[in-house]
């Protein structure tokens, strides 16, 4: 297996993601080195890396597994994604007014992040019979049923963020299924008709975001501040960026959540667009080889499974992207791979090492 592992893992993918861990630990030390906190750098860089150490341990061993024997766990998964959904509504601790992590002695989980690869493998096993066959609504309907019940219990936390990753997730699987384009048509003729209607279902936090997308300024010191000082802090990044611990945005505490939804800003700010010209390019790398990987499967399960993650790379990435160069509304949605979180990183590592096992099996079937 070791041999294997040498000899077939996509290195590239491999490779990208780890420079992509430590940068996002080094801009993380330098977003977090003066906060009101305290000694925040060597908690926060730490436990990043041991976290990404216990998860290349777990991606390793993940290779012995077979990602086809998933398939019969799949209605288990799901049962088991809507308990966790459930568990953080009945024992959940809230921050931020919203309730989504657990709190697990020293360790604060976030399970709604857990569950975007739970999902895709449900999914994934869902549509596999359904390949070239989504040719009607009824057909569709159950897939939306499917998703709809752990995307509402997300919803309800509150976190629209992570119920639009499982609709970009769906998404991209539905694509590959061969879903009839007249019936997406339909649905997104649908959905722009019925979007004035969303107002009224969303909070009060999340109405004040979309009125701040569209003019900043309606609320500078208050919902404005956040995407006011992301912008300032870019901008003034120019070329080079200001060095690392020297970008003042960042270090003198103007810019909120520096480590975690903004990171993007402080990688603009202290490494200036070149800087974030390579943390796009490696993530554009990521993304593009999880597709060049569906492209190349084999079996629909897996071909299934791998554009289900890079669909949700690739939807973070744009979000987040997005959110701090004020393009898009403000959601909390953190940077693959960059942003501190030991629940993303797991996640996202865990993806990355059913790639890699994907890899591995399908070349080992076709030859």
């Amino acid at each position: 297996m070791w041999q294997r592992i040498i000899r077939e893992w996509d290195w590239i993918l491999m490779l990208s993601t780890i420079s992509l861990i430590i940068i996002g630990c080094i801009v993380i030390g330098s977003a977090t080195h003066v906060n009101r906190e305290g000694l925040q750098l060597t908690g926060l860089v730490s436990k990043q890396l041991l976290f990404f150490g216990l998860n290349i341990i777990a991606i390793v061993g993940l290779q012995w597994l077979d990602y086809e024997r998933l398939r019969p766990y799949a209605k288990w998964i799901y049962a088991a994604t809507i308990l966790m959904l459930l568990a953080v509504m009945i024992v959940g601790t809230s921050a931020l007014g919203a309730q989504r992590w657990i709190q697990i002695g020293p360790i604060t989980i976030q399970p709604s992040e857990f569950t975007k690869l739970m999902m895709i493998i449900s999914l994934a096993n869902m549509l596999e019979s359904r390949v070239e066959k989504l040719n009607s609504f009824r057909e569709l309907l159950p897939v939306f049923l499917f998703l709809g019940i752990p995307a509402l219990l997300v919803f309800k936390q509150p976190d629209l963020g992570t119920s639009l990753v499982y609709v970009a997730i769906l998404a991209g699987m539905l694509f590959v299924s061969g879903i009839r384009m007249r019936l997406v048509q339909i649905m997104v003729g649908t959905m722009v008709a019925l979007a004035p209607l969303s107002w009224f279902v969303l909070q009060e936090y999340q109405k004040q975001r979309i009125m701040v997308f569209l003019n900043p300024n309606v609320d500078p010191f208050g919902a404005g501040y956040h995407i006011i000082q992301s912008k300032i802090a870019i901008g003034s990044g120019l070329l080079f960026g200001k060095g690392l611990f020297e970008g003042t945005q960042s270090q003198l505490n103007f810019l909120p959540e520096n480590h975690t939804d903004f990171i993007f800003s402080v990688v603009g700010e202290e490494l200036g667009l070149f800087g974030c010209c390579v943390v796009l390019g490696l993530l554009l790398v990521v993304v593009y080889r999880s597709f060049l990987i569906a492209k190349r499967s084999v079996d629909p399960f897996g071909m299934l499974i791998a554009t289900g993650i890079g669909s949700m790379f690739l939807f973070e990435v744009l979000v987040n992207v997005g959110m701090t160069t004020g393009i898009m509304p403000v959601t909390g949605i953190p940077l693959p791979f960059i942003s501190y979180g030991v629940s993303a990183l797991t996640t996202n590592l865990l993806s990355i090492g059913l790639l890699l096992n994907i890899v591995m099996r399908q070349k080992k079937r076709m030859f």
